[in-house]
Parts: structure tokens; C-alpha cells; sequence
């Protein structure tokens, strides 16, 4: 019974020594900062990209836009061109042209 008390105490003996260390030691606070540092820089990385994509999305609109502009066709009026009239005038009297100008 007496071994079996020394045997339990020193189990409980190391394993209190282990917790201790375990939550003293910075080892374990610095193994767990990488992964969080490499989750920051995925997050951020993603970020970046996402934010890349919405940009080029954006460009590519604008440009669709400024060709669509460039297509339209403006319906301009047929330009006013004065018309000259004949000042003169051809009369066929029988197989003979006669012109009376002006």
C-alpha cells in the first residue's frame, strides 16, 4: 500500500512538473505563432488576390463601355449641297434643238 501511495505521488509529481513546464515554457507559445503567422500571411495573400480580380474586373468593364461608345454610329443629316438649275433650256422644235440660255 505504501508503494502504491510513493508510486501515485510521483506520478502526480511528474505530471504536475510537466504541466508546468508545458504552460511556463515560451517553446510552446512559438510553436503555435508560425501557424498563425502563415494564417495571416494566406489571409492576406488571398486578400491581395481578390482584390486583383475585382480590379481587373473593373478594367475590363471600363473598356467594354468605351468600345461600345466607340461603335455607336451617329445618324449625321445629309449635308446641304445647293443645287444648280439650268439656266438653259433645250426646246426640240421638229429634228432641230434649240437652247435658250440665260
Amino acid at each position: 500500500m505504501y508503494m502504491r501511495r510513493t508510486a501515485m505521488s510521483f506520478v502526480l509529481a511528474v505530471l504536475a512538473g510537466a504541466a508546468f513546464v508545458g504552460f511556463a515554457s515560451p517553446a510552446s507559445a512559438q510553436v503555435l505563432d508560425p501557424a498563425a503567422r502563415n494564417n495571416v500571411l494566406i489571409q492576406q495573400n488571398d486578400l491581395q488576390a481578390l482584390q486583383s480580380r475585382v480590379q481587373r474586373q473593373q478594367f475590363q468593364q471600363q473598356q467594354q463601355q468605351y468600345r461600345a461608345q466607340d461603335r455607336v454610329i451617329v445618324q449625321q443629316p445629309p449635308p446641304l449641297v445647293p443645287q444648280v438649275r439650268p439656266s438653259c433650256q433645250t426646246q426640240i422644235i421638229g429634228n432641230t434643238a434649240v437652247s435658250t440660255c440665260r
